[in-house]
């Protein structure tokens, strides 16, 4: 079960790319590369926006980059343009995204553990009242999630279905703004 890294928006809340702002002694897609290794030793990173330059400037080395040419339609491009790049035998995968950099290994491992052992069930971070990502995605779901649009992901067909919620550190310490990157970098 391969991962999807999303990074391919075109930050405009952060006024440049998120993708290569520091963070600690790398990047946040460096940071993100290695989350998803956590879920798995297949890590496909979807850019959009600056790809090509995010591409050039990153020391974490992904199995494959991906450039969504229509990300300026919004996060269901991206999302789909990795679920589109996947073998036909893939029978799910998992979805982080490039914001989340607190978000620990050994939880993100654990979720993987929980994937791998009912494969057919969806699976998502707890947001509280609501689905999100970190999440595992079976292949029976994407072409509810195909059916997306404009900057809808997947959690909307994640609550949909009512995926089951597991517990993730870190997840809401999430970066939009150079605000927020300041204040994430100080926990």
């Amino acid at each position: 079960m391969p991962a999807l890294v999303l990074a391919g928006g075109a930050s405009r809340r952060f006024g440049r790319s998120k993708a290569l702002a520091r963070w600690r002694e790398g990047t946040l897609i460096e940071r993100a590369i290695h989350q998803a290794r956590q879920l798995s030793s297949e890590v496909r990173v979807v850019t959009g926006c600056g790809g090509n330059i995010i591409r050039y400037r990153s020391r974490g080395v992904p199995t494959v980059w991906l450039q969504n040419t229509h990300w300026q339609k919004g996060m269901s491009t991206s999302l789909n343009c990795g679920l589109q790049s996947l073998p036909t035998l893939c029978k799910g995968v998992f979805v982080v995204l490039v914001d989340q950099p607190l978000v620990p290994g050994r939880d993100l491992r654990n979720f993987a553990s929980l994937a791998r052992e009912q494969p057919l069930l969806p699976l998502a971070a707890d947001y509280g009242n609501r689905p999100g990502v970190p999440a595992y995605l079976p292949r029976w779901l994407w072409p509810a999630i195909a059916e997306l649009e404009g900057d809808q992901g997947a959690g909307v067909v994640l609550r949909q279905i009512n995926a089951r919620r597991i517990p993730i550190a870190g997840v809401e310490d999430d970066i939009d703004t150079p605000q927020d990157l300041r204040f994430v970098s100080l926990r």
